[in-house]
C-alpha cells in the first residue's frame, strides 16, 4: 500500500477506509500460543506471580488473547501482553522482512479495575484491552504493518480515548518489561518483536508528525513517560504559558 501523504517530518501517512475483507473465523495456532505463553511465563512467571488470560471467544483473521500479569512489589503495575498478532506475517515494505511478526504490550496502574472476565463491563476500564486487540488485528485487516515509531489516532479527526485526554497511540520499545523480553522466536524461525503502546495527547501526536518520534524523547525522559497508562501525566508537547504548564 502506497502512502497518501507525508508528515512534515517526512514520514508516510496512510489513510484507511472501511474494511473490505470478509470475516474469517480462526481458532488460533496452538504452537504459537505455547511459544508466547512460555515466553511470558519465563520473564513474568514465578510463585508470587498471578497471570491470567483474557481469552478471545470468537476470532477473526487472528486469535488474539491478552495476558494480564498482576502487580508485585518489584513491578507495581499490571502488564498486558497480546498473544496471536504474530499468528500471521504482516505485509511489510521491501527490506523490512525481519519486521513481519509482532506482539503488543502496555502497563496499567495497580489500582486499575480490570474486568475479571476480560469482557467490556465498563469501557472506561476496558479500553486498554480493546486497543491492544484492535491494534493487533489491524495490520491483518488492511494488509499493512505496525512497527516502532508508528502511531495511530483515535479516529479522523482524533477524539479522546474513553474518558482520558489521550487521542492516539505510539509504538515504541517496552521500558517496563524485564530485559530480554522484547523478542522471541516464532515457530517458523522468524523473530517476534514486542512493541509497547504509549498513549499520546493531541499535541504530542502533532509534534511527532511535524518533527518526528525523536522529538518526544527529551520530554518523555524528563517526566518518566513509559508504556504505563497515567491518566494525568504531563503533556510533554504543551508549551509554557506565563511560566506555567
Amino acid at each position: 500500500m502506497e502512502p497518501e501523504s507525508f508528515s512534515e517530518s517526512g514520514n508516510p501517512i496512510y489513510h484507511y477506509g472501511g474494511r473490505e475483507k470478509p470475516f474469517e473465523p480462526v481458532t488460533g495456532d496452538g504452537t504459537l500460543i505455547e511459544v508466547v505463553d512460555d515466553h511470558i511465563q519465563k520473564y513474568f512467571g514465578g510463585e508470587e506471580r498471578d497471570i491470567r488470560v483474557f481469552h478471545e471467544i470468537v476470532s477473526d483473521l487472528v486469535h488474539i488473547d491478552v495476558y494480564c500479569v498482576a502487580p508485585t512489589k518489584d513491578r507495581p503495575w499490571y502488564y498486558l501482553v497480546t498473544s496471536g498478532m504474530s499468528e500471521r506475517a504482516m505485509t511489510v515494505p521491501k527490506g523490512a522482512e525481519a519486521c513481519r511478526r509482532a506482539e503488543l504490550c502496555l502497563a496499567l496502574p495497580p489500582d486499575w479495575p480490570l474486568p475479571l472476565s476480560g469482557l467490556p463491563d465498563d469501557e472506561s476500564h476496558f479500553w486498554p484491552v480493546r486497543w491492544l486487540k484492535v491494534l493487533a488485528r489491524f495490520p491483518h485487516e488492511f494488509d499493512t504493518w505496525l512497527w516502532w515509531g508508528h502511531s495511530m489516532p483515535n479516529g479522523d479527526p482524533p477524539e479522546p480515548i474513553a474518558d482520558t485526554g489521550f487521542a492516539g497511540v505510539l509504538l515504541m520499545s517496552p521500558l517496563l518489561a524485564p530485559e530480554g523480553f522484547q523478542e522471541v522466536l516464532h515457530p517458523d524461525g522468524e523473530t517476534i518483536h514486542f512493541h509497547a503502546m504509549y498513549l499520546l495527547y493531541p499535541e504530542e501526536m502533532e509534534l511527532k508528525l511535524r518533527i518526528g518520534t525523536e522529538a518526544l524523547f527529551p520530554g518523555f525522559a524528563k517526566h518518566g513517560v513509559t508504556e504505563l497508562v497515567q491518566r494525568s501525566r504531563r503533556n510533554v508537547a504543551r508549551k509554557k504559558i506565563l511560566g506555567l504548564f
